[in-house]
C-alpha cells in the first residue's frame, strides 16, 4: 500500500480523501446521474465499487430492500474472485474470516451394505497450483459488506440507496441523460411514492426476475427446471465425521452437497429433493425445513443429523438459462449505436448453485463493465468500448452453463447409474481450473490483440487473467507477488520484461523506455492528461533478469520511476528483479530477449509484444484511448 505522496496520513490509509462528487455528496438520490445501478448483489456492488474510484462520475446504486443483506444466498468464493478482492484491497481480511477449502471428500453407498454410506475418495482442491489464492466459503452478505466499505472510503463516498425499487425505463435517442428510470420507494413514510431519475447509463443487476432485463426486451431462454434441491444453513450436532470438509454424498436415498461455512460450526447442505413433475407449478417450493432435514438424515444413514438452529433455508429448482445479449442493442443493430443499458449477473444467466459459480461469474461481469463505463464517461475512450461487454461476457456465461449442466447432472445421478463409479470425483479433478474461475479466455477483439507474439510469454495466454509470480522489489529488496501490486484503479498495466542487459546499458529495454517516455506516438505521452500524475492512466512496471543486487536503481529509466502527487515524489516501487531460485522468466515462459505484456484494468492479458514493436503498441491503443495530442485528436 502506498500513501503519504499527497502529504502525511495519520489515520487509516485505506480511507481515501473525498474528491469530486464525493465532496458534499447528497444523501438524496439526484434527479440526474451518470450511472444508475439497479440491485446491490455481487454484480451491482463490484460495478459500483469500481466506479466509486472515479471522482468525476456520479454513480448511484439502488436496492429495493430496506437495508443490507443479512444472510443466505451464495457462499462459494473462487480463487479468481479472491484475486479480484486483492485488487480492491480486502483479500487478506475476508480470507481470515472465511472457511478455506483444501480438499473434497466423496461418499457413496457401501458395496457391502448399500443402505449405508462410506467415504470412497478424497480430492485435493487445487492439485495443480492454479493460484496462490485459496478457495473460500463465506456468506455473500460479507462480500457485499466489503464492497460497501470500498465504496464508502473511496473519493466519491458512495453508499447504496436502499428502499428503492426499479419500475421501468425508457431510452431516448438523444440527450445528455437519455435513459429515464421510474423508481418506487418500498419502505418508510414514502413507501409507494414514485420518482424519476435520468441517467447516461443504467446497469441492471436485479437478479433472475430482472425488470431491467424485461425493459430492454431481453428474455432468459434455456432448459426448464426439472430437479429440486433444499438448501439450509444450520448449526447441528452430528456424528458424520467429515462435517467440516466439503463433501459430495451420494446414497440410495438421494444426494447432498455439504459445504462447511465460516466460523467453525455453521454448515450448508444442498439436499436432493428429486425430480420435479412437469405439472408441479412450483409446489415443491413449499417443502418445509423439517422435510429437508428428514431427507438429509435419510441420505446420511447410518449417521445422524440433529439440527439445533436454522440460520436460513430455501428450496430451488435447477434451471439453466441465458440471454442472447447483455445490453439494450438488438443483435441486428450491433455496431450502429452504443449501448445505454446493461444487464449483469443473474439478470442474464442462471444456473445451479452447486458448482459455486453464480456470485463469482457475476462479479466478473461487473468488473468487466465498471472500468469500461468509467473510461467512456471520463473521456478516455470512445463509446465503442461499451459494446465489448456483451460480446465478452455472453460467451463466458454460455461456457458456465455448459459446465454447470454436466456438474449438476452428475451430482443428481444415482451412483449405480454412473458409467464409472469414480466419474464424479474424476470430473471434479479434471475440470479444477474452471470452478476456480480461470478458464475465461477472451477472443481477439478491440481489447485483445492477435497471438502473433504469444511465444514471447507462454505463461501469459492472451485473453486470460494475468497470473502472478514472486519477484524482488529492488528499492526495498522485498519479495512480493507481481500481480498483487495491481489495484482496481482503472489503469492499464504494462509489464515490461527486460532483455539480458543491466540497467543503464544500451539495450532493447533502454530504447523502448526512451520511446515510451518521449515519443508522440507512445500511448503514455499521447493519452496521459498533462495535469495528472505521470502514471495516471498507465501503471508501468519493469522486471529485470538480474536479482536485486544486480540492478542499479539510479540507472533505471525514468519512465519506470514516475513522479507522483503534488510534491512530485519519485515512485520507486515499480522496479523489480527476478527472484533467485524462482525466476519469473522461467516460471512464465518469458523470452530472454524481453517482452511487453499489456494487461487490462480488469487483470486480463490484452497483448504481448517484443520490446522493439513500438508501432504495434501504439496501434493497439489508438482505437481504445483518446489522444491528448491536439494534432491526433
Amino acid at each position: 500500500m502506498q500513501f503519504h505522496h499527497h502529504g502525511y496520513v495519520s489515520g487509516d490509509p485505506r480511507i481515501q480523501a473525498a474528491a469530486g462528487v464525493g465532496i458534499d455528496r447528497p444523501d438524496e438520490l439526484p434527479d440526474a446521474v451518470d450511472v444508475l445501478i439497479v440491485g446491490s448483489g455481487p454484480a451491482g456492488m463490484i460495478t459500483a465499487a469500481q466506479l466509486s474510484q472515479f471522482p468525476g462520475i456520479t454513480t448511484r446504486i439502488v436496492e429495493r430492500r430496506g437495508g443490507r443483506l443479512a444472510i443466505g444466498q451464495a457462499d462459494g468464493i473462487q480463487a479468481r474472485s479472491v484475486e479480484t478482492f486483492d485488487a480492491f484491497g480486502f483479500a487478506e481480511r475476508i480470507t481470515a474470516e472465511a472457511y478455506r477449502i483444501t480438499e473434497m471428500a466423496f461418499w457413496k453407498p457401501d458395496p457391502a451394505d448399500p443402505t449405508r454410506i462410506v467415504r470412497s475418495a478424497r480430492a485435493v482442491d487445487d492439485p495443480a497450483g492454479i493460484s496462490e489464492f485459496p478457495h473460500l466459503i463465506v456468506n455473500q452478505a460479507r462480500v457485499l459488506d466489503y464492497f460497501a466499505e470500498v465504496m464508502a472510503t473511496s473519493p466519491t463516498r458512495m453508499t447504496p440507496d436502499y428502499g428503492l425499487e426499479f419500475v421501468r425505463l425508457e431510452i431516448a435517442e438523444t440527450g445528455a441523460y437519455p435513459v429515464t428510470v421510474t423508481l418506487e420507494h418500498t419502505v418508510g413514510d414514502r413507501a409507494g411514492e414514485r420518482r424519476i431519475v435520468r441517467a447516461r447509463y443504467v446497469v441492471g443487476a436485479d437478479g433472475a426476475r430482472s425488470r431491467v432485463r424485461e425493459s430492454i426486451g431481453c428474455h432468459l431462454a434455456g432448459d426448464q427446471a426439472n430437479h429440486a434441491w433444499g438448501v439450509m444453513d444450520v448449526l447441528a450436532v452430528t456424528d458424520f465425521p467429515d462435517i467440516r470438509t466439503k463433501c459430495s454424498i451420494q446414497s440410495e436415498t438421494g444426494n447432498i452437497l455439504l459445504i462447511p461455512r465460516e466460523g467453525g460450526h455453521l454448515f450448508r447442505m444442498y439436499v436432493d429433493l428429486g425430480e420435479v413433475a412437469a405439472d408441479d407449478n412450483g409446489a415443491v417450493r413449499a417443502t418445509t425445513i423439517e422435510q429437508i432435514i428428514a431427507q438429509a438424515n435419510g441420505i446420511l444413514h447410518p449417521y445422524r443429523l440433529d439440527v439445533r438452529s436454522v440460520a436460513w433455508h430455501s428450496v430451488y429448482e435447477v434451471g439453466h438459462r441465458l440471454t442472447d445479449r447483455f445490453d439494450d442493442v438488438p443483435t441486428g443493430a450491433i455496431g450502429s449505436r452504443a449501448p445505454r443499458v446493461f444487464i449483469t449477473g443473474d439478470s442474464c444467466h442462471t444456473h445451479s448453485a452447486k458448482a459455486g459459480q453464480g456470485m463469482n461469474v457475476s462479479m466478473q461481469d461487473g468488473f468487466n463493465l465498471g472500468w469500461k463505463l468509467a473510461h467512456v464517461l471520463e473521456g478516455r475512450s470512445p463509446e465503442s468500448l461499451l459494446a465489448t461487454y456483451s460480446a465478452e461476457r455472453q460467451v463466458v456465461a454460455k461456457n458456465l452453463i455448459d459446465f454447470d449442466k454436466e456438474w449438476s447432472t452428475l451430482m443428481a445421478t444415482k451412483p449405480e447409474d454412473l458409467a464409472d463409479p469414480s466419474e464424479l470425483e474424476d470430473f471434479y479433478v479434471r475440470t479444477a481450473e474452471f470452478p476456480a474461475g480461470f478458464m475465461t479466455e477472451y477472443a481477439p477483439s478491440l481489447l485483445i490483440g492477435q497471438p502473433e507474439h504469444q511465444s514471447l510469454a507462454t505463461g501469459y495466454p492472451l485473453g486470460k487473467r494475468f497470473k502472478s509470480a514472486i519477484v524482488e522489489r529492488v528499492c526495498d529488496t522485498n519479495p512480493v507477488h507481481l500481480g498483487h501490486q495491481a489495484k482496481a484503479d482503472g489503469r492499464w498495466r504494462l509489464y515490461v520484461f527486460a532483455d539480458a542487459a543491466k540497467a543503464g546499458e544500451p539495450s532493447a529495454l533502454a530504447g523502448f523506455a526512451e520511446w515510451l517516455a518521449h515519443s508522440p506516438e507512445s500511448p503514455v505521452v499521447a493519452c496521459t492528461p498533462p495535469d495528472g500524475d505521470e502514471d495516471a492512466w498507465f501503471d508501468i512496471t519493469v522486471i529485470y533478469q538480474q536479482d536485486h543486487t544486480g540492478v542499479d536503481l539510479g540507472a533505471v529509466p525514468a519512465v519506470f520511476k514516475p513522479r507522483v502527487g503534488p510534491f512530485g515524489l519519485i515512485d520507486l516501487q515499480k522496479v523489480f528483479a527476478a527472484e533467485r531460485g524462482d525466476d519469473i522468466f522461467d516460471q512464465r515462459g518469458v523470452d530472454r530477449g524481453g517482452a511487453v505484456v499489456v494487461v487490462r484494468p480488469d487483470q486480463y492479458v490484452a497483448n504481448i509484444l517484443p520490446l522493439t514493436a513500438t508501432d504495434d503498441l501504439a496501434a493497439f491503443f489508438r482505437p481504445i484511448l483518446f489522444s491528448r495530442q491536439p494534432d491526433r485528436v
